[in-house]
């Protein structure tokens, strides 16, 4: 479906990520928690959890004077912590800017509250539901693919991943595609 819709088609060889999904496919099997999760972030175990790390990382880079940003996008942004933890991370001065196909609960542009976060929203011809997430991350860059919405359905009721995309070839494919043609006029 990669050339009718615009998810993205990755393969990996990262042995930690194999291990991962292998991990998850026997968690559904057995309808248990799996441990020992190295890579892969899944709801709804660590991925709300993680995210809002994420970002309170981000501003906290902010508040020290360092280089800080957000650029996230998804279906959906309707989860109120998600939210409330990018209304504190727009305070501290980090640059956000969403991509949000469909309900986006957040209020951007609100003085003193949300000025420094943007909202984009883009519907298409193809249905466009990738959700690719990144974070500045002290310089390093940090970029996630992932089949979760930041929703209470898809944090605290379904089984959904969020996967690292670590080579810099594929974070600059990610990017470019996924997200910054999005926020240009």
């Amino acid at each position: 479906t990669a050339q009718q819709y615009t998810d993205f088609g990755l393969l990996t060889s990262d042995q930690r990520i194999g291990e991962d999904v292998h991990k998850l496919f026997m968690q559904l099997t057995v309808l248990g928690k799996v441990n020992n999760i190295q890579k892969i972030l899944h709801s709804p175990f660590t991925l709300e959890k993680s995210l809002i790390q994420m970002i309170e990382q981000e501003a906290a880079e902010a508040l020290a004077g360092r280089p800080s940003r957000i650029i996230a996008r998804m279906n959906a942004l309707s989860e109120t912590r998600i939210i409330h933890s990018l209304y504190a991370a727009s305070q501290a001065g980090v640059s956000i800017d969403l991509i949000v196909r469909g309900v986006c609960c957040l209020r951007p542009g609100i003085p003193g509250v949300s000025d420094n976060i943007r909202v984009r929203s883009i519907v298409g011809r193809f249905l466009e539901h990738s959700r690719v997430f990144h974070f500045h991350a002290g310089g390093k860059g940090q970029t996630f693919c992932s089949s979760a919405d930041w929703m209470p359905r898809n944090l605290y009721r379904r089984s959904e991943t969020c996967f690292p995309i670590e080579q810099p070839a594929l974070q600059e494919r990610v990017g470019p595609e996924g997200l910054l043609a999005y926020l240009y006029d």
